[in-house]
């Protein structure tokens, strides 16, 4: 082989390399009979993919590139009506009333899936599922391919059947949400703020104990660690919608 040619396969090899250490992929599947909008919000000082928000229709999937040390949430919204410039309103984790949430979270409740990337150096990824912010709908996220010691994070039943009276959120006769027993009660017990904002003075509420019985791989209160946070080592990830049972 002449000397250019292996110069050239070389070339292609570390740049092939610098692109999977560049950062990871994320893919969005939407497995609902209907259409979402995901909302995407990265944390303080991190960027925001495809400007915060997205229609993405049944049977749909789209790829998101993150870069390294990556964090945020991405959630979806649904029954969203919005007008040719991207203003208009959506049922459940609506930001804003815009279809690009651009930096604004998406209101509650909602099913929201957080992570923190790592990088090539520390490639330690860690990623849940939080039903803190209530529910809209189910939701998973995975490893594409697996991985060693990787979880699935994930609340793959539909909360809005069973959900207590008292929590429903409802759009005409049709319960559209599940509300979390902070955003419902609005006190400091429920959200595990001021003196209850520590792991010893903050437990499972009757609401929370609820959820983490339908859905046990999912966040149902602030401190519900050791249960719920996936840690994993891998380039790819999938967010599915709506998940098959």
């Amino acid at each position: 082989m002449p000397v250019s040619s292996i110069l050239l396969s070389f070339f292609l090899y570390l740049l092939a390399l610098s692109s999977i250490s560049d950062g990871e992929q994320v893919i969005l599947v939407n497995n609902c009979k209907e259409s979402i909008w995901p909302g995407v919000l990265g944390s303080a000082g991190q960027s925001t993919p495809k400007n915060g928000g997205f229609h993405l229709g049944s049977g749909e999937e789209v790829v998101l590139d993150v870069p390294q040390k990556w964090s945020g949430r991405i959630w979806a919204r649904q029954g969203c009506n919005f007008n040719s410039n991207g203003k208009g309103s959506c049922d459940t984790g609506d930001c804003s009333g815009r279809l690009q949430c651009q930096g604004t979270g998406g209101t509650p409740p909602a099913t929201v899936i957080e992570m923190t990337l790592g990088s090539s150096s520390s490639p330690l990824h860690f990623y849940d599922v939080s039903l803190v912010d209530g529910f809209n709908l189910p939701v998973s996220m995975k490893p594409v391919g697996g991985g060693i010691g990787c979880g699935v994070a994930s609340c793959e039943v539909d909360l809005n059947v069973c959900c207590p009276s008292a929590l429903e959120v409802k759009k005409g006769a049709k319960v559209v949400g599940c509300k979390s027993a902070c955003l419902a009660m609005q006190s400091a017990k429920y959200c595990c703020t001021g003196e209850y904002g520590n792991p010893k003075t903050c437990k499972p509420t009757l609401f929370a104990h609820l959820f983490k019985a339908i859905c046990p791989k999912a966040y149902s209160y602030a401190f519900d660690d050791s249960s719920s946070l996936n840690k994993c080592r891998a380039s790819r990830y999938v967010i599915t919608f709506c998940p098959p049972k």
